[in-house]
């Protein structure tokens, strides 16, 4: 298979693409239902505390399986039907390649959160209280969304969202042989993706990192643009949306459907349920049988939005 050579590969039988398709959206479903368990009752709203590294990684990484599997169904398809393509002509194809290839996509979105996080707490430390959501919290939340509208227009944002929607091209380009070769190939396909969405993916944090149901409107989008034939109608209505829930955020969020305000009864009863301040330790309070909430200490009551 050589770079830059764009012929197409041989179909698989239809029983193994079935397979594909409905292993992935197996596996997509089966995400959601663990993130629905993970994160139940922990939607405080824009800023939400992430807890602990490793339990944030934890939801994160499932998470990205949730919500990106169905959408990169079309490139691991074609990856399967390049590899069979090589077998027919009598190469030597190791097995496990395409799982390996998945494997290396959710590397780099591991990668992209571990730098998520560090952002979110490196903004807590520096500007402590000063974003919290009864100062200029609605703003930073609002300015983050209508960034991401913004990203939607840009160069960078065309060249990644293309690497996405042309499977055939992607791996022509990128071709590397052997396992090892797979979990590359993944990686970058994975850094591509990275690349057209991280911003959707801020605009999640701004709007609540453990909210199911705006998970769900991201993953929507993200499938929307990388799926349907119309790219460039779908990338500008996904900007104008953007736009309008930015503005929406930042100067009316009560009107916001969906939106759970950090110092709403809902936002102050995700934090009992997390059992957590929102510098991400336990409330002693809490540990002792406590269920008062004092001033300031939490979400309800100025939660930090970093």
């Amino acid at each position: 298979m050589e770079s830059g050579t764009l012929r197409r590969p041989p179909s698989l039988p239809v029983l193994i693409q079935l397979g594909l398709v409905g292993g992935l959206l197996l596996l997509a479903g089966i995400a959601w239902g663990v993130t629905n368990e993970q994160m139940a009752g922990m939607d405080a709203g824009p800023g939400t505390d992430p807890g602990s590294l490793g339990f944030f990684l934890g939801v994160w990484v499932v998470m990205m399986a949730a919500m990106m599997f169905p959408s990169i169904a079309p490139m691991v398809l074609m990856f399967a039907r390049i590899q069979d393509g090589r077998r027919e002509r009598g190469d030597a194809v190791p097995a496990g390649l395409t799982a390996l290839f998945v494997g290396g996509y959710l590397v780099s979105w591991t990668a992209a959160g571990v730098v998520g996080y560090a952002i979110f707490e490196a903004g807590r430390a520096a500007f402590g209280d000063a974003f919290s959501w009864d100062n200029a919290g609605p703003y930073l939340a609002g300015a983050v969304i209508a960034g991401a509208a913004v990203y939607q227009l840009t160069p960078l944002k065309d060249v990644c969202l293309r690497h996405c929607r042309s499977p055939l091209s992607f791996l022509m380009m990128h071709s590397k042989p052997g396992r090892l070769g797979a979990v590359r190939m993944g990686i970058e396909h994975g850094g591509f993706c990275v690349g057209c969405c991280w911003m959707l993916m801020a605009a999640m944090f701004a709007l609540g990192v453990m909210s199911l149901g705006w998970m769900a409107f991201i993953a929507a989008l993200i499938a929307v643009e990388k799926l349907l034939p119309w790219r460039e109608l779908a990338n500008r209505g996904i900007a104008v949306l953007l736009l309008v829930l930015g503005l929406s955020v930042a100067f009316s969020a009560e009107s916001v459907p969906g939106l759970t305000l950090p110092d709403s009864p809902e936002a102050a009863r995700a934090m009992r349920a997390m059992d957590m301040q929102p510098g991400g330790t336990t409330d002693p309070g809490m540990e002792s049988g406590g269920s008062g909430m004092k001033s300031g200490d939490r979400m309800g009551s100025g939660q930090s939005m970093h």
